[in-house]
């Protein structure tokens, strides 16, 4: 999942270093939101997977 956020993110980068603000936009609200299940995904394993 975090691949995907990452992916996201260099999209982002293209398409706003181009001008794509509509698209830069959109891949960068996916990106933060995948980022934030990843980050809420670890925590949960690091609580959990010591029990």
């Amino acid at each position: 999942m975090l691949d995907y956020a990452l992916i996201f993110l260099i999209i982002a980068l293209i398409a706003g270093f181009f001008g794509f603000r509509g698209v830069a936009s959109t891949s960068k609200s996916i990106a933060k939101i995948l980022f934030g299940i990843f980050l809420v995904f670890f925590l949960l394993s690091l609580i959990f997977g010591r029990a």
